[in-house]
């Protein structure tokens, strides 16, 4: 058994407990965490700093890894996506071991489990062998409803590669997928025990003003890829509030970036009874539009809100706790408990393993991070994460 004793330990079940003292055993379970007047027997090894749960990356793309520093940043999504699709095809053995080295990266950065995006089985290898807890989504592309079956047939053979992992088919964006696919998507989940979605919405305002109005530099992209979305009509309302109803009431739905959610749309969602989850991925909106979501407008909403990096194709590092650093840059009234919160016990129970990760109780294995060089509990750019057990 090992004991750490921080000047703070952070529990996230409970308060945060002034010189509190973790009790792990070799394989990393908890065996108790406890107040300095109520030491273990055996050595404590003193730290500096704050112990927290290991964290959960709820939105990755590590098959992009090897695009780092290779897409233009601030281009705006739509030159983005324009850009991914032509720098795809590249060298496998490149892929592959940019792939490694992304999960390499994310289990010394304190990260414990992840949302892994897949359009490929590039992956697959890597999560057999991995240190960290894998729940694929295999994400589905088809804004043409003609061709809405063949894709749902080529993602459930994808599927049964990444078996018997945590894995699940996932629409891609509201811009990216027609009525039809999400259709067969919602028949599929509605009779799955486990269909866990994830889907990028409102990254710019392109995407609201092409639902709005079937305007802005969507109809662009689709020209750029020979497209005709003749049969698309306007939806007068922004693209969350069109596919929203369009979802399975049955499965937990993670919203990831909605760096353009206003409170209306918060407002729309909250009428229908679906498992919404949020996710923010800060420093991936900044490289990619420059901007970042309005986060404030949805603490305290009943939601449950989570963190992820995006892929290194849109940010430098895939670390959670540049995610909270960026996040708390912005909105200082956002304090370092709740982005802990956010950071490991949300992300968790999103992904359905708060069993075994997420908080500091007793039993589980969630992994310990000891954080350092705060200024009181302000995270500051010296602040760093080290993983503990």
């Amino acid at each position: 058994m090992k004991s750490f004793r921080a000047d703070y330990v952070f529990p996230v079940y409970a308060d945060p407990i002034k010189n509190g003292i973790v009790t792990v055993d070799d394989q990393g379970k908890i065996i108790a965490v406890a107040e300095s007047n109520k030491p273990p027997s055996g050595p404590i090894q003193q730290v500096s700093g704050i112990i927290t749960p290991g964290f959960i990356n709820t939105h990755c793309h590590t098959e992009l890894s090897h695009l780092q520093n290779r897409v233009k940043p601030r281009g705006g999504l739509v030159n983005f996506i324009k850009d991914i699709q032509a720098l795809r095809n590249t060298d496998q053995q490149e892929v592959l071991d940019a792939i490694a080295k992304a999960d390499q990266e994310m289990y010394d950065n304190g990260i414990v489990a992840v949302g892994d995006i897949s359009n490929s089985n590039n992956s697959v290898a890597m999560k057999k062998q991995s240190k960290l807890y894998y729940h694929t989504f295999i994400e589905t592309f088809g804004f043409l409803p003609e061709r809405a079956t063949e894709v749902f047939e080529k993602a459930l053979a994808l599927l049964n590669e990444f078996k018997p992992g945590g894995c699940s088919i996932t629409p891609h964006a509201p811009y990216s997928v027609s009525k039809e696919l999400f259709k067969l998507i919602k028949k599929y989940s509605d009779n799955a025990d486990n269909n866990l979605l994830s889907i990028h919405n409102q990254e710019c305002e392109d995407e609201n003003k092409f639902y709005r109005y079937k305007l802005g530099a969507f109809l662009d992209l689709y020209d750029h890829f020979g497209m005709d979305i003749s049969y698309f009509k306007p939806q007068a309302r922004n693209s969350v509030q069109s596919i929203i109803p369009l979802l399975s009431s049955k499965q937990k739905v993670l919203l990831v970036h909605n760096t353009c959610t206003n409170l209306k749309d918060i407002y729309f969602i909250k009428r229908f009874d679906k498992k919404i989850n949020w996710c923010f991925c800060p420093n991936a909106n900044l490289y990619i539009e420059g901007r970042l979501p309005k986060i404030d407008l949805f603490v305290d909403q009943g939601f449950n809100i989570t963190l992820g990096t995006d892929s290194l194709a849109s940010n430098s590092k895939l670390c959670i706790l540049s995610e909270m650093q960026a996040i708390q840059q912005k909105f200082p009234s956002i304090g370092l408990p709740r982005l802990t919160e956010w950071a490991t016990r949300n992300g968790a129970e999103y992904l359905g393993i708060d069993d075994e990760k997420g908080t500091l109780a007793p039993g589980k294995t969630p992994g310990l991070n000891l954080i350092s060089g705060l200024d009181g509990f302000k995270i500051t750019p010296e602040t760093t994460v080290k993983k503990l057990a």
